[in-house]
């Protein structure tokens, strides 16, 4: 498989294949909504947007980056949606660099949102689909945060059926920038959990396609075969 890495500014073409990365806190944050009953997930370009979207449909659950603001009903950190019950709900998701990715590459054939915990559905997906050439759309830093990184370049070799270690990795994301600004309390609207949650491996059997609908980009859970299901067949 041929795989590129490209931080969003770095887009210069639509990509057939696009995996978005955001490991701290985006695509994890959405794999938790899911798992906490979300049907889906609508992506805004801004916070007026998203705020617009909440006004016309107000069973919405609006979620920003941040600390709580007016209007918004829930915020970026996976330790605090782990809690809430989303039950058939649509959220409305507006981050600083997740989001923005998989808008910029909403024309694709098929975008991938990804993170640590949806790491091995999504490369099984990839070999399902027998994707070619993926590029991989690293969201933090203008490109170089190594969490996203680190995620992006263990689900290509995942997807390229490598057996590889996970560990390196996992302790990229653990000592990056992001993790530190968590931790130190540097970033607001943060859980003391919100690291450690980032970085579960495989938390969830499911990846997290992207896809436009009504001219909205929308996620939605695709669940993938598992390694003992493969067997089995």
């Amino acid at each position: 498989m041929d795989a590129r890495f490209l931080g969003i500014d770095e887009l210069v073409e639509v990509p057939s294949v696009a995996v978005v990365v955001d490991v701290m806190r985006a695509f994890t944050v959405a794999a938790w909504a899911f798992a906490q009953g979300a049907e889906k997930i609508v992506l805004a370009e801004s916070l007026d947007e998203a705020l617009a979207l909440k006004a016309r449909h107000p069973d919405w659950v609006a979620l920003k980056d941040g600390p709580a603001a007016p209007g918004f009903d829930a915020v970026n950190s996976p330790g605090l949606l782990q809690s809430v019950d989303l039950g058939g709900r649509t959220v409305v998701q507006k981050t600083t660099a997740g989001t923005v990715g998989a808008l910029a590459v909403r024309e694709a054939s098929l975008v991938l949102c990804a993170g640590f915990v949806v790491a091995e559905a999504t490369a099984r997906l990839l070999r399902e689909r027998e994707c070619d050439s993926v590029t991989f759309v690293v969201t933090g830093e203008g490109g170089r945060a190594d969490e996203d990184l680190a995620c992006a370049q263990y689900i290509a070799r995942r997807a390229a059926g490598d057996v590889t270690d996970a560990a390196g990795f996992l302790r990229r994301g653990a000592e990056s920038r992001a993790a530190a600004e968590l931790t130190e309390g540097v970033r607001q609207g943060v859980h003391p959990d919100d690291v450690a949650l980032c970085l579960e491996l495989d938390r969830f059997p499911f990846a997290v396609v992207a896809a436009l609908e009504d001219s909205l980009m929308v996620l939605r859970p695709r669940a993938v075969p598992s390694l003992t299901d493969e067997a089995s067949i």
